[in-house]
């Protein structure tokens, strides 16, 4: 049975599935907003941490939480939300929602995917919860946030999109704050796309940094970047203006410079000659970009998408290919006008 808010009420109770760093940051939020948070977490020591210490020492270790923020291993504890963030990783997202139908028993309030990524296999986030969650109101958060600075309540502004925009609506003036500003948005699919090939392009910028290739070479990743992500959101019906904006260009700057993200630092160390298996191996939370490049890839492929500097780091993540042959690949394509 599909449940919505009934026209005019708000949004006061707000589950989070997924207590990683980001999820736990949403949490911390929804509190300053004036929300009743409530944290699904998959590891029971994470869950204990935040009810007891009112920290995530495992995902977020630093960041202090009120102790209005309650954790539960209990899906089913979700039921009594008006809403629930999906901030579990894009490659668990069919596992947890499907999981979460059965835990709700079809009583499904309305869903805001806030992971950011691409199937294995091509499946965009919003694509993966129509398929587990059938009749779900659906949105997507997306835009230019490192968890730790949304935790800490500096100042951060998103896309929400959500073709229902009364709905959309809602869920604005539910998580807004002063310092964190959701701009409501009508195309999930343009901020989807942004939301995950963007990872993938920041692991190309670290790439070029790690190999000292220079400041220009990282301009013309950023700038050629956004025009695959163009490219494919286009075509899989996304708005042009929804790339150029937070959830587009704007994440894909934050991503591409700033040494919070795990996919430009997992990048550079690629780039400084380091192992993908070793630099994965020292880290407890995922770099997007890894399992997004393939994906990325698989749905460029069919849609007939030409995205290039993707197609190169998934040969260098995935095929083994040599980081210098794949440049010198890039320097080495004809010469075309910039609108292509």
């Amino acid at each position: 049975m599909l449940w919505l808010p009934p026209v005019g009420s708000s949004i006061d109770t707000i589950g989070i599935l997924g207590a990683g760093a980001w999820g736990t940051a949403l949490a911390g939020l929804a509190h300053r907003a004036g929300r009743k948070p409530l944290l699904w977490a998959r590891e029971p020591e994470v869950a204990e941490a935040i009810n007891a210490r009112h920290e995530n020492t495992i995902f977020l270790p630093g960041v202090k939480l009120d102790a209005a923020v309650r954790a539960s291993t209990d899906m089913a504890a979700l039921a009594a939300s008006d809403a629930i963030l999906l901030a579990v990783p894009a490659q668990h997202l069919r596992r947890a929602a499907s999981a979460l139908g059965k835990s709700l028993a079809g009583k499904l309030p309305p869903l805001v995917i806030c992971a950011k990524g691409i199937e294995n296999g091509g499946a965009l986030m919003t694509e993966v919860a129509a398929e587990t969650l059938p009749g779900a109101a659906l949105a997507v958060l997306s835009g230019p946030t490192f968890a730790a600075e949304v935790a800490a309540g500096l100042p951060t502004a998103v896309t929400l999109a959500c073709r229902d925009r009364e709905l959309g609506a809602a869920l604005v003036r539910a998580l807004g704050t002063q310092s964190f500003r959701p701009y409501l948005g009508d195309d999930p699919v343009g901020a989807e796309v942004g939301g995950a090939v963007k990872n993938v392009l920041a692991i190309a910028c670290g790439i070029a940094m790690g190999r000292g290739l220079g400041d220009n070479a990282r301009a013309a990743l950023i700038t050629r970047g956004l025009a695959e992500i163009l490219r494919l959101a286009t075509t899989l019906g996304g708005k042009p203006e929804t790339c150029m904006g937070l959830s587009g260009l704007g994440d894909l700057v934050l991503t591409c410079t700033g040494m919070k993200s795990r996919n430009l630092t997992l990048g550079m160390a690629l780039g400084e000659g380091r192992k993908l298996a070793d630099v994965m191996g020292e880290r407890r939370s995922i770099a997007e970009g890894v399992p997004s490049a393939a994906a990325v890839l698989a749905r460029a492929r069919r849609a007939g998408i030409d995205m290039p500097i993707v197609a190169a780091v998934d040969a260098v993540l995935n095929r083994g290919a040599d980081i210098d042959a794949e440049v010198r690949g890039l320097l080495s394509r004809p010469f075309k006008s910039e609108g292509e």
